[in-house]
Order: structure tokens, then C-alpha cells, then sequence
């Protein structure tokens, strides 16, 4: 088994190499949606949350309320913090259990968007970066996703900025050309990818 963590500035199209890696065969686990599971109704780490936060974060259905949980941690790095120490073992954890559950040979890609900024590097036998020049991102944010450049600015500056991400990389994927030409990039780095896992040893041995 070989285990990837794949990362990418907003806009950089990380979600198009996902996919592409899945269709080539990569068992796929996904940091925001298993952030989302960890805290569905009725779970204990939406039991935690509320404990930490009060029920005011809750939806009227009983669900989480994004929005109004992101109002009071955005600007409060404390917050934050507390947030982040209820959430991320969960995530950790349920991560832990899809990466166990998939074949022995697989190559395991674990999508996380926030994998440099939160010093995840080492959780994984290699780093694949998505990269594009930060000019290119901001048109992307502006022109296909419909964001004013103060706020596409302010969801950059948010992350770990571009030299931060590929000092952590130990593929990167260039995405500033065509599709076809990201596809055929992104062919290149499964086979890679795939005679690495090959090569592995099994995951009880390391």
C-alpha cells in the first residue's frame, strides 16, 4: 500500500486531479467529507462540538450550522484551536479506519486541502501537489467561480501561500495548461504512483 497525501491552493484544481486518480484506480479519501461524517447528527463529535460551543451552532433540524459555527471561530484563533482539537483526532481517526479497509496493494490518495498548513506532511509516504502561479488562481476564483478579487484574495491569503506548498511536495502536478495536457500529467503520476505501491513493502512491516 502506498499512502498520498494530495494538496493544492483554492483554485489550483485539485478536485480534477482527484478524480482523475480514481478513475485510474486510487482509493480516494476525502478530508472534508469525513470531516462532515464526524460531526452528523447525532455522533459524538457533534456531541463535543455542542459541548464546546453551545447549542447556538446548531441548525434547527439538529444538524451542525456551518455558517454560524465559522462566525465565531474565523476571527478567533482560540476558538479555532478548540475547534480544531475536537475535530481533527475524529478525522484523523475515521481516516485511519478507510485507509485500513482499502486493498493491500492500493495506492491510497487522502485528499486534504489543508494538509501544509496544518504540518500533515509526514502522516503520508509521499506529497503530491497541485500547483498554478498565484495570478492564475485569482482569475480562476474571479472569471469561472464569480468571486470579487478582495474576497479571492482574502481565501488565499487564508492558506499556506504557494512556496510553503511545494517546499512539502514530493510530486507536483503543474496545472496551468490544457486538460488534456493535466490528464496526460496526471497518467504519468499514477504510474509512478502505482510501481511505488508495488514496491512497498506491506504496511505491517513499516
Amino acid at each position: 500500500m502506498l499512502t498520498v497525501g494530495l494538496t493544492g491552493g483554492i483554485g489550483a484544481g485539485k478536485s480534477t486531479v482527484v478524480r482523475l486518480l480514481a478513475g485510474h484506480g486510487a482509493v480516494v479519501v476525502d478530508a472534508d467529507l469525513v470531516a462532515r461524517e464526524v460531526v452528523a447528527p447525532g455522533t459524538p463529535g457533534l456531541a463535543a462540538v455542542v459541548a464546546e460551543f453551545g447549542t447556538d451552532i446548531l441548525a434547527a433540524d439538529g444538524s451542525l450550522d456551518r455558517p454560524a459555527l465559522a462566525a465565531v471561530v474565523f476571527h478567533d484563533p482560540e476558538r479555532l484551536a478548540a475547534l480544531n482539537a475536537v475535530v481533527h483526532p475524529l478525522v484523523a481517526e475515521r481516516s485511519a479506519e478507510l485507509q485500513a479497509a482499502a486493498p493491500a496493494d492500493a495506492v491510497v490518495v487522502h485528499d486534504v486541502p489543508l494538509l501544509t498548513e496544518n504540518g500533515l506532511a509526514d502522516r503520508y509516504d509521499l506529497v503530491v501537489v497541485v500547483d498554478v502561479p498565484e495570478e492564475l488562481q485569482l482569475d480562476r476564483l474571479t472569471r469561472l467561480r464569480g468571486m470579487t478579487e478582495e474576497a479571492a484574495r482574502s481565501r488565499m491569503s487564508a492558506q499556506a501561500d504557494r512556496a510553503a506548498r511545494l517546499a512539502v511536495a514530493d510530486i507536483v502536478v503543474a496545472n496551468s495548461g490544457t486538460t488534456a495536457e493535466l490528464a496526460a500529467r496526471v497518467a504519468e503520476v499514477w504510474r509512478e504512483l502505482a510501481a511505488r505501491a508495488d514496491a512497498a513493502p506491506p504496511a505491517a512491516d513499516r
